[in-house]
């Protein structure tokens, strides 16, 4: 997958995780402590996974350069 194209899926999945979380509380404007660690841990996640995913396509580059 594309960084850029990635990238742009992480903002959308962020914005509606957002409109989700502002429909659900209704007096608060923004996210309790506890959803907010889970969307970073999940955020983490993903970004673990992309630069392992660049890291192994880059490996493989060299390889076959070698």
């Amino acid at each position: 997958m594309p960084p850029l194209l990635a990238l742009t899926y992480l903002q959308g999945l962020i914005t509606s995780t957002r409109a989700g979380v502002r429909r659900r509380v209704s007096g608060d404007a923004g996210a309790t402590t506890l959803e907010l660690v889970i969307i970073v841990l999940g955020l983490i996640v993903v970004a673990g996974l992309l630069v392992a995913a660049i890291t192994a396509a880059v490996q493989r580059r060299v390889d076959q350069i070698n």
